[in-house]
């Protein structure tokens, strides 16, 4: 107790406690305390002493304990976060024995709220990109529910690093290329969507909801649905209104034509065929280049079929005064042609058909329009050879006319035209001795047409052939005929010239009389017609080659069209030529017809 007591003494010397002490025993002296208690009570006060040491100690310790502890905690949480951010280099430990508890702990605080603040600032950039990563999702699929989003961001709170931010961003760019190039098809598809229900008349809104009620809102913060559900249910839409447009395009076709060869049968005005303009359209463009409103819708399409309906029933009154009329049409264009026209459709059976109701109508007229679209391409083939049909027979008709001019027996007066009826019969004469040549080029044309088509050339019920050649044969025929008469009439020339001679020279004329005679003979009179012979009447003077009776394909027309007449070739009348009749007036001692004018 002595030592305690001494060494408290030591260690309040020099303090207040030791003068305090010092006091007390001063207090104790002059009390006259004993040994023993002052010793018990030096012991309470260094026992007093201690608890207040240890308390103190203790206090320290704990004071350390949780500075270590700060600091070990702040260390951890600096290490969990550099681990989370992905910061390594962020805060480097300095060396303990160097630095005290405090100075540890001022150190870490700061790096630790840096990194708070960087976890913060990270957790707010994986949240924004994982909302849109979400938002992206959800319009890329279907209305699923969301409720996955908070454990994912809770799932990333471990994982902050710029890698994982990094992967995020990625995934981001890759969702928005997708969906950019989903939302490209979408819009292109109800763009689509949109231009065909304006052409056929049927509500957009209706149409694309009944896909996705998202693909109608016009909001700016409401999105699309993009899913894969969406673009094909636009898709197999867009089909859908195709294969509809396509079907009223053809049925609108149909309905238009119908339209127009009734406004073409009735000869409807243009006041009736204006309020169809537009329509009208469809009959020239394709598929793709009909994109005007309405013009395909229901409405329109009903109305174009009550009109058709409507002119069909004003048709059916018509239509049998049309079809006498496209009948006569056609009758025309086969007379015009020399061709028969078809017998099925004459009028008086045409008549009883449709009264008796045993032929539509219609089925009538599309015969006789056929049969005219017939009828021209024949009379097209034909022209060529018509046209040297017509020439022949004006030059039949110039021979015919020639020879009525050579029997006028005042044809070289001085009479008013006379001289324009002389240049006729010249250029009649010189079209006369064609005429053969143009026979045989229209024979031998008209072979070459009817090789080509394999069946005869026919003008007017007669095949044309069999006319040209019998004109052919006969004209020969009556050219024999003329060259016999004349070669009859040479003799006889040389008879009357040998009776003449014997009569005046004897039977044995000298070579000198013989000359005189033959002066005679051909045409030379100095002295007149001495001898008093009359001139004989000749059968016909005509100067060309006409034969008024041969036979030409206008002869038939007029007389009978079947040719029935064709083989009654009269033979009567023939014609002789001048040279033969001037030879006979010169001997007779009559004077000739000029040579030169026929």
């Amino acid at each position: 107790m002595v030592g305690v007591g001494a060494g408290l003494g030591l260690v309040m010397e020099g303090t207040s406690c030791g003068a305090l002490l010092k006091e007390l025993q001063q207090i104790w002296a002059e009390i006259g305390e004993s040994e023993g208690e002052k010793n018990k009570v030096l012991l309470d006060i260094e026992r007093e002493c201690l608890e207040v040491y240890r308390r103190k100690v203790d206090d320290a310790n704990r004071t350390r304990v949780q500075l270590h502890q700060s600091v070990a905690a702040k260390e951890a949480e600096v290490a969990s976060l550099m681990a989370t951010l992905g910061e390594h280099k962020l805060y480097m430990k300095k060396d303990k024995g160097i630095l005290s508890l405090k100075e540890q702990l001022a150190a870490v605080v700061p790096v630790l709220e840096n990194l708070k603040c960087k976890k913060e600032e990270r957790i707010k950039q994986f949240s924004d990109i994982r909302s849109q990563i979400e938002k992206i999702r959800f319009e890329l699929s279907e209305y699923d529910d969301q409720g996955d989003n908070e454990s994912s961001l809770a799932e990333d709170q471990h994982d902050l690093s710029t890698r994982k931010l990094n992967s995020y961003q990625a995934q981001l760019r890759a969702l928005q290329k997708d969906k950019s190039e989903r939302l490209r098809k979408v819009l292109e598809y109800i763009n689509e969507v949109h231009s065909l229900c304006g052409v056929l008349g049927i509500d957009f809104g209706t149409t694309v909801n009944e896909i996705h009620p998202s693909l109608h809102q016009n909001g700016v913060e409401q999105s699309r649905n993009i899913s894969n559900s969406t673009l094909d249910g636009l898709a197999s839409t867009v089909s859908k209104l195709k294969t509809e447009r396509k079907s009223r395009i053809q049925k609108m076709r149909e309905r238009m034509e119908s339209l127009c060869q009734l406004w073409k049968l009735m000869d409807s005005p243009e006041e009736e065929k204006r309020q169809f303009s537009k329509v009208m359209g469809i009959l020239i463009l394709p598929e793709e280049g009909i994109t005007s409103s309405g013009v395909l819708s229901q409405e329109i399409i009903d109305k174009v079929e009550a009109e058709v309906e409507r002119l069909t029933k004003l048709k059916t009154s018509r239509l049998k005064d049309i079809v006498m009329k496209r009948r006569r049409e056609l009758e025309e264009i086969c007379e015009n042609a020399h061709i028969e026209p078809d017998v099925s459709t004459a009028p008086e059976q045409t008549d009883a058909l449709i009264d008796s109701g045993l032929m539509d109508p219609s089925a009538l007229l599309a015969n006789i329009e056929s049969q005219i679209l017939k009828a021209k391409e024949e009379s097209l083939s034909r022209k060529e050879i018509m046209d040297r049909i017509n020439k022949w027979i004006a030059a039949c008709d110039e021979e015919a006319w020639l020879e009525e001019y050579n029997q006028d027996p005042k044809r070289y007066s001085a009479g008013r035209g006379a001289h324009i009826n002389l240049k006729r019969a010249e250029k009649a004469r010189i079209l006369v001795t064609k005429i053969p040549s143009m026979v045989d080029n229209l024979i031998n044309r008209t072979f070459a047409w009817e090789n080509a088509r394999s069946k005869p050339f026919l003008y007017d019920g007669g095949r044309l052939i069999s006319v040209l050649e019998e004109y052919r044969l006969s004209r020969q025929q009556k050219e024999e005929e003329k060259r016999r008469y004349r070669v009859e009439d040479q003799k006889k020339l040389e008879s009357i010239l040998l009776a003449e001679k014997e009569a005046i020279f004897g039977s044995k004329p000298t070579p000198k009389r013989m000359s005189n005679l033959n002066r005679k003979a051909n045409g030379y009179q100095p002295n007149g017609n001495a001898n008093g012979l009359k001139t004989p009447t000749p059968r016909r003077s005509s100067l060309g080659s006409a034969t008024p009776q041969l036979l030409t394909p206008r002869s038939y027309s007029g007389h009978n069209r079947y040719f029935g007449d064709l083989r009654r070739l009269s033979t009567s009348h023939l014609n002789f030529g001048d040279d033969s009749l001037s030879t006979f007036t010169s001997i007779s001692g009559s004077e000739p017809e000029s040579p030169s004018l026929g």
